[in-house]
């Protein structure tokens, strides 16, 4: 397993991790189990959104004496009724449903603590200026939570929660399908198979905008829906009648900017397993590039993906690297020092490109790489 560092909090957590929706329905022995073979695997990061009380006694048990061997997003916001999980914005409800999550899994503090599920403005701005950020602020200064977060669909309010300054980490539903809709409010545009009727082209600017943003900021984005509640994995339910690998959806969105791990939703063993092999997958496994290079209808014609396709480059430049690092630049109008740091520590840089167009022979969609290398070698210098 390889591991990245969350963003500006220091911690290094496994870039497969788990989504806790697999442990329903479960008994306290199979979560034990599950938690187990996670473990074996490597795995030491949890997005832990439910508030079913089982499943969250059952997954205290299974960490009890082994909570520092896990890293938890733990969400703020989320209660339990009438044998059903609902969303709050009572304060009251907030602090209990919080307090429980403490309580069920035997631990005095959570490493990221999430407020969950802001996709809209109004619902924006009744955190953000209300008493459920100040709760959440008052639980960081007790070091109750060590970090915060929120988790959101809608990339116009992932970007207004960067932008405060408050959030170190975004939950956020990433993959290829939902990467060229437009920002919405309603989660189901999602999945509506309407809004892929017309042709889409190229990564969403304001998505796109995000993860650079994420990027520069050191804000780490956390990758839900990698599968696409598995409609992707199937090419009769994917929007883009495409069937894709689980190891293509979670390579696609590791190579986003900002990306450091995704909450791969494994209802088994056997599927957590096979989400864990992603660190020994060869390149070839993982490979999205020629699936979306010959999708019906929709094109990433002329946008670097960062896939990878482009390598090997004769004189070893990480092509890819070089256009993220690069692309973040012009998309922030200036050298950031960070992104200005990854680039410095690549083995090749762009001046060292020959031009023999090898890699654009190698691309899937026709991106102008020599052209690159050149903007890359004017932004940073060589």
């Amino acid at each position: 397993m390889k591991y990245r560092l969350l963003g500006k909090t220091g911690i290094k957590v496994s870039e497969i991790a788990l989504g806790c929706e697999g442990f329903m329905k479960k008994s306290t022995a199979e979560i034990k189990e599950f938690v187990e073979k996670a473990h074996e695997e490597g795995i030491n990061f949890i997005d832990f959104y439910s508030s079913n009380p089982d499943v969250r006694s059952a997954f205290g048990k299974a960490i009890k004496d082994k909570r520092d061997q896990w890293v938890i997003e733990g969400h703020l916001c989320t209660i339990w009724r009438n044998d059903q999980y609902l969303r709050t914005r009572k304060i009251d409800e907030v602090k209990e449903g919080f307090n429980d999550l403490l309580t069920r899994l035997q631990t005095d503090y959570i490493d990221i603590g999430m407020i969950h599920y802001i996709d809209a403005q109004s619902d924006f701005d009744e955190v953000f200026n209300g008493e459920i950020i100040k709760y959440a602020l008052s639980l960081k200064k007790q070091g109750i939570i060590k970090y915060l977060g929120i988790s959101s669909h809608n990339p116009n309010i992932a970007i207004k929660a960067v932008k405060t300054g408050l959030i170190d980490v975004i939950l956020f539903s990433i993959n290829p399908c939902y990467d060229m809709l437009p920002p919405s409010e309603d989660v189901d545009d999602l999945w509506n198979d309407e809004n892929y009727e017309k042709p889409l082209i190229n990564i969403d600017p304001v998505r796109q905008e995000l993860y650079e943003l994420c990027q520069s900021q050191e804000v780490a984005i956390t990758v839900m829906k990698a599968f696409g509640g598995g409609d992707l994995l199937d090419e009769k339910l994917s929007p883009f009648k495409v069937k894709m690998t689980p190891l293509q959806c979670i390579h696609y969105a590791l190579t986003r900017p900002g990306v450091v791990s995704v909450m791969a939703g494994s209802h088994t063993i056997a599927q957590m397993q096979e989400a864990a092999a992603y660190s020994k997958a060869s390149l070839k496994e993982k490979d999205f590039a020629n699936v979306l290079a010959n999708v019906e209808k929709h094109s990433f014609f002329g946008n670097c993906v960062y896939c990878g396709h482009c390598a090997p480059c004769i004189k070893k430049i990480s092509i890819s690297d070089v256009n993220k690092f690069t692309d973040l630049c012009i998309a922030q109008g200036e050298v950031v020092e960070t992104v200005k740091e990854h680039y410095a520590s690549l083995k090749h840089h762009a001046s060292e490109c020959i031009a023999c167009g090898n890699c654009m022979k190698n691309c899937p969609f026709a991106v102008d790489i020599i052209t690159k290398m050149k903007k890359a070698v004017e932004i940073f210098g060589y």
